[in-house]
């Protein structure tokens, strides 16, 4: 007979009660982590655009090179950890994003912000969020794993909730193109940098946490906690040594432990899915790199384009996730992409639609819910159609968000054959990556066409596009579901 208590609604989410407090740092320190991540995206193309002078076309040619930086790193990183840790990847994960983030933040120079702020932010992310996706799967248990990446999502989401409401007040407090003098040492930096100093300020919590919390050694599995002294692979050597060893190792058995994992049948049905979902990220990642300009040349200088976002979207996953997260438990993580997907990638077509027909919305106390929200000063004048349609797509954008983005991140620790957990988990962050690289370049050739800083615009266009090419997730995996999908652990 099965426990009334797990299968009851509160039940499920107290199967995390007793885990170890590894994970509950996880957690935490997921949230700064993505309050700092998502105050320097958020601003990023802005400050390649503003600060840098580099052209709508330009700027996503950069984000499309710190694409490919970032994803070596990434399919990298999975090798790393096995030799220095999790505990050692994460210190120097949050240590060089620091760095870099100040590099971005006081640096005004193309050829001094880019390689050595920009570029090797790469190494610094690399090195935390799929560092941190292989720790929740290390330290929770089969049983915990659904809720515990629910809720680890949304902790993200909280941490994109702040970011949105925090880049809005900065850019209202300064002005689009303002500045800001640093205390103490009578620094003038622009409003974007201002930002990414904060982004900086965030990181340094989580180095301290995780330096003075986190044990190193710690395994959850169905059998209980074991918790084994880290044996270095390259004992007596400074962090510093085993890293660069490391590395060194990683490329040197880098054709051997690809060629392991080409050999698996199941290793080609995970690339295949990873792939399809390739088109659906293609959301996000236009509404971090098209949006801003979007938002700010159709609404105005000092549009609240953080919280139409970041704010909203991070609030409805953070109510909606846990909630699905423990609704569908027993659901696999494939058949909810599924559903996800294809809510996600219909709500973009809610901005497509021509502004006028959201007037009567705008006109009415929907409009005046918006005004009021945003605090917007509207002057006597009616309140622009885009809000409301940006409102509503963002809206249903966030609930299918909540049915697939947390299994993102479970699918691979549920298919992963055992002792190949980095590897999998590591590729699992490609295809963030490789949408990230594609968005960059066509968001600025979207925009130069469909939504330039001067002339003729019909930004509808970008969303059709956007739309369109999202949609391909969710058809490709139903049609190819009996070719692609993998038995997942735990599950029928």
């Amino acid at each position: 007979m099965t426990d009334t208590k797990e299968e009851s609604f509160i039940g499920r989410f107290l199967v995390l009660k007793g885990s170890v407090r590894e994970l509950w740092i996880i957690f935490a320190t997921k949230i700064m982590t993505i309050l700092a991540y998502a105050l320097v995206n958020s601003v990023l193309v802005l400050w390649l655009s503003s600060d840098l002078k580099f052209s709508d076309t330009s700027a996503g040619f950069v984000i499309a090179s710190w694409s490919i930086i970032l994803t070596t790193f990434t399919v990298m990183v999975g090798s790393l950890v096995d030799a220095v840790g999790i505990r050692r990847s994460l210190i120097v994960g949050f240590g060089l994003a620091a760095l870099a983030r100040f590099v971005m933040a006081f640096a005004a120079i193309q050829y001094i912000a880019v390689p050595f702020g920009l570029f090797p932010l790469a190494l610094g992310e690399a090195l935390q969020t799929p560092v941190m996706v292989a720790a929740v799967r290390r330290f929770t248990t089969t049983k915990q794993r659904s809720i515990a990446f629910s809720v680890y999502y949304s902790m993200m989401n909280v941490g994109f909730a702040i970011a949105g409401y925090v880049v809005d007040k900065v850019r209202g407090g300064l002005g689009e193109y303002g500045h800001f003098t640093v205390p103490y040492l009578g620094i003038q930096i622009s409003t974007y940098q201002t930002i990414i100093l904060l982004g900086m300020l965030c990181t340094l919590p989580n180095l301290i946490l995780t330096w003075f919390a986190m044990r190193e050694g710690v395994e959850v599995t169905d059998e209980g906690v074991k918790i084994t002294p880290a044996v270095s692979k390259y004992q007596g050597e400074s962090f510093g040594n085993a890293f660069l060893f490391s590395s060194r190792d990683a490329m040197a058995d880098w054709w051997r432990i690809f060629s392991s994992l080409w050999a698996q049948p199941a290793f080609y049905r995970f690339l295949a899915f990873f792939g399809f979902v390739v088109f659906v990220r293609f959301i996000l990642y236009h509404f971090y790199y098209t949006f801003p300009k979007f938002g700010i040349r159709e609404l105005g200088d000092g549009a609240p384009i953080g919280q139409l976002f970041g704010t909203l979207n991070a609030v409805v996953v953070i109510i909606l996730a846990p909630i699905v997260g423990a609704l569908t438990q027993k659901v696999t993580a494939y058949k909810s992409v599924i559903i996800g997907t294809t809510i996600a990638a219909l709500s973009v077509f809610l901005m497509a639609v021509p502004p006028v027909m959201f007037q009567p919305l705008a006109d009415g106390p929907f409009g005046s819910l918006i005004a009021w929200w945003l605090n917007l000063d509207l002057a006597g004048k009616p309140l622009n159609p885009l809000f409301p349609s940006i409102v509503l797509a963002v809206f249903i954008y966030s609930i299918g968000e909540a049915f697939y983005s947390p299994r993102l991140y479970e699918y691979p620790a549920a298919i992963a054959p055992k002792g190949q957990e980095g590897s999998y988990m590591a590729l699992s962050m490609l295809p963030y990556f490789f949408a990230k690289f594609l968005v960059g370049p066509l968001s600025g050739i979207l925009l130069a066409a469909y939504c330039p800083a001067e002339g003729p615009r019909n930004s509808q266009m970008i969303w059709i596009w956007v739309g369109g090419m999202a949609l391909v997730t969710p058809i490709g995996l139903l049609l190819a579901r009996r070719y692609i999908q993998v038995h997942e652990a735990g599950r029928e």
